[in-house]
């Protein structure tokens, strides 16, 4: 199986994770393996589990990484079971090998079926929602998961067409609903929209919700926790819960004096998002969008 991957912000991932020969390790998404490779390097006598819900994914790693000290687990990193750890990644969402594979649907580039699974064991397909969800509905996941302008243009112009069946099909539609000019202010026509339909197949955004909330209480006193992000939508929502866990109140602004007895259960690292440098920008142009996010359990 070819499952060509660049893991982004390598170094910078590295070191933001502080790890120790000793380190327990979790790689929330395993992709392709390549940043799960350079842990092994320095956790000689640690531990590291390589967690992903694409059965490709762990397939390959699980092939390319030999080591006695890893492990690879089919899941969703929502669903953590491992306490204890001395620093967590996530990679979040699409891989390049899902994106270039016509067969699973991401791409509005190549053709194939409108699959957009990244756990294929699921059963709801981009085809199901497409096909099933009213108009309204899908307006308000084009508008809110891919930031797209024309939701509703687009929203009622799948709905029109129906039924839809593969990935070129429906970039054609999409396409033909919004003004020519679409391509000199946004790229693609159909990237926010294919954006929006992979986010909400997966649900994405909330299993980023529940990892965050899992990965702050796996992790021991002193251990890194670093999320990169490619899109604003989860690089908010990773802010947002750094924040929170970070904050030594949560009540209203104008209460006089704190009554939540809320403790601060994480350090914030980054103040700002680490991106990456223009040499990785020339080997690895999918980096672009990235941003790194590094926070330490108190």
């Amino acid at each position: 199986m070819d499952f060509k991957h660049i893991p982004v912000l390598l170094d910078e991932v590295i070191n933001a994770l502080n790890l120790k020969q000793d380190s327990i390790v979790i790689d929330a998404t395993l992709g392709g393996g390549g940043h799960s490779q350079e842990i092994l390097k320095i956790i000689k006598r640690g531990k590291l589990y390589g967690i992903d819900q694409d059965m490709d994914a762990i397939k390959v790693a699980a092939a390319r990484i030999q080591a006695k000290n890893f492990q690879a687990i089919h899941g969703n990193f929502a669903s953590l079971n491992i306490n204890g750890v001395d620093a967590i990644l996530a990679d979040i969402g699409v891989s390049s090998h899902q994106i270039d594979t016509g067969q699973r649907g991401f791409s509005y580039i190549t053709d194939g079926p409108l699959d957009m699974r990244m756990d294929t064991t699921k059963k709801f397909t981009a085809a199901d929602l497409v096909n099933n969800a009213k108009e309204s509905y899908l307006k308000f996941i084009i508008r809110e998961y891919g930031e797209e302008r024309f939701a509703g243009r687009i929203a009622t112009a799948l709905v029109k067409s129906r039924p839809h069946k593969t990935t070129i099909g429906l970039a054609k539609v999409i396409e033909a609903s919004v003004p020519g000019a679409y391509y000199r202010t946004g790229g693609h026509p159909a990237k926010r929209t294919f954006q929006a339909l992979r986010i909400e197949v997966n649900k994405e955004l909330e299993s980023l919700e529940k990892f965050l909330e899992r990965a702050v209480d796996a992790l021991n006193p002193g251990g890194r926790l670093a999320v990169i992000s490619f899109h604003s939508l989860e690089d908010r929502m990773v802010k947002q819960a750094f924040k929170h866990y970070a904050s030594s109140c949560l009540c209203p602004p104008k209460t006089p004096q704190c009554i939540c007895g809320h403790k601060p259960t994480l350090k914030i690292i980054t103040k700002k998002p680490i991106t990456a440098t223009k040499e990785e920008l020339k080997i690895n142009p999918r980096a672009s969008s990235a941003k790194l996010r590094v926070a330490e359990r108190i």
